[in-house]
């Protein structure tokens, strides 16, 4: 499935909009995962661990949003958007959500 940020697909001519699709990941941030990461923010670099949880929160976000795309008979999503927040008692969640349009192309 193509999953864009654009409003259109080169080469591609959308036939039918289909409605709005959403995704949506929330994550809890580990405890020591935390830990490491205060350490590194004194010592400097890059926090891995929280780098991960990003990155897993966000494919989680975006399988969530082609699948909600393919239970509506949808080719692709265009004019995707990615959020990311902060929730819970002391930030300790992290939420990504993707919105975007599917489509039928062809």
């Amino acid at each position: 499935m193509i999953v864009t940020s654009t409003e259109s697909i080169e080469g591609r001519q959308i036939t039918e909009y289909l409605g709005i699709v959403a995704g949506e990941a929330i994550m809890g941030v580990n405890v020591f995962r935390d830990l490491f990461s205060s350490v590194r923010d004194i010592v400097g670099g890059r926090a891995g661990g929280y780098q991960a949880a990003l990155r897993d929160a966000r494919e989680a976000a975006f399988a969530d949003l082609q699948e909600s795309a393919r239970a509506l008979g949808a080719d692709a999503v265009v004019g995707v958007d990615v959020d990311y927040e902060v929730l819970g008692k002391e930030n300790g969640m992290l939420m990504v959500s993707v919105n975007g349009t599917a489509v039928r192309l062809r």
